[in-house]
């Protein structure tokens, strides 16, 4: 068992350094795209988006934690912290499965059942996909001609992929999962409540790159009363379509292309080049970050882990055998 522990933190190093090799090689790969882009924004302008970005990325997480918690595994908020944190960079690696495979080997130190983290991490995608077409739906076709006839398609999909985070359909959907790659069934099914909640963690994280993007648009040139929705709807389809484009890391290419076609009607030509690649960039920033921050966290202490308890992280009553009072 030690020897296995040992392989998966070296398995874990590994990893990391090779995630930090991407990002290496895709900032280098455009570094002097990258240089033009900053090179009209202001540091505020700058240190704004990455804000934003850094907050937008820790509201998803609490949307992580609210369904990994409803599933029946409550962990604090630093060991969620340093686990999101450090898996997230495998998504920089080729292949799509390397953060879902780093985090269910990270929670499993906390004593969390395979399945779970499994399970919420399936939820937590699929929460931010419904909730990325449903912001873009409600914001595009009101203030993006070109969004409205190109990507009809996916506001349609919207309230179809909500409906699906009805808790009854998401046991069923991931208990038929777990039955084809045998493994037991969830030992609970997901509540409305823990559902509605990282639905608002999810949404809130929306609201924030939203304003990311905005602030980028806005330092090139973009105006008018209708920039911040116009950006905040922009970047959730980019996102989406990029989460789709499965043959690049991180949506690779995907999510620029998505993001230029919706801006460019209503950014001063070239521009939405700039967004795109200088958000690309800081947002990569943003995941270095914040792994960073937890890598000198460290571990914590192993009492953080409380694998047994409610959805609050509060001890569960333990029914069968009770103290008994000593007769004086």
């Amino acid at each position: 068992m030690k020897s296995k522990t040992v392989a998966m933190r070296v398995l874990r190093v590994l990893l990391v350094l090779l995630a930090l090799g991407f990002c290496a090689y895709s900032v280098a790969s455009q570094w002097d795209a990258t240089t033009r882009a900053f090179r009209d924004m202001s540091w505020a302008t700058l240190a704004g988006a990455l804000a934003a970005g850094v907050a937008g990325l820790i509201a998803w997480m609490l949307g992580w934690r609210a369904f990994l918690a409803g599933l029946g595994s409550p962990l604090p908020l630093r060991t969620v912290f340093r686990i999101s944190a450090i898996s997230q960079l495998g998504k920089y690696v080729p292949g799509k499965v390397w953060a879902l495979v780093t985090q269910i080997e990270m929670t499993r130190e906390h004593k969390v059942p395979a399945e779970r983290s499994f399970g919420s991490t399936l939820l937590a995608v699929a929460c931010s996909t419904a909730c990325g077409l449903a912001v873009a739906a409600v914001t595009l076709p009101l203030t993006s001609v070109t969004a409205r006839e190109q990507y009809w398609w996916a506001f349609l999909l919207a309230p179809v992929l909500l409906v699906g985070l009805h808790p009854r359909l998401v046991t069923w959907a991931l208990d038929t999962m777990l039955r084809l790659i045998r493994r037991p069934p969830l030992e609970r099914p997901v509540s409305i409540g823990v559902t509605l909640r990282a639905i608002g963690w999810t949404v809130l994280g929306w609201a924030l790159f939203g304003v990311h993007t905005w602030l980028l648009c806005a330092a090139v040139g973009g105006d008018g009363a209708g920039l911040p929705f116009l950006a905040t709807g922009a970047y959730a389809l980019a996102f989406v379509a990029g989460l789709l484009f499965f043959v690049a890391p991180a949506g690779v290419g995907g999510r620029e292309a998505a993001l230029t076609v919706v801006l460019t009607p209503v950014l001063p030509a070239g521009a939405p080049v700039v967004v795109a690649i200088a958000s690309r960039v800081i947002l990569t920033l943003a995941d270095l970050l914040i792994a960073a921050v937890a890598a000198v966290m460290g571990r914590g202490s192993a009492q953080e882990a409380r694998p047994d308890g409610n959805e609050d992280g509060e001890p569960e009553l333990v029914t069968g055998t009770q103290p008994t009072k000593e007769t004086p």
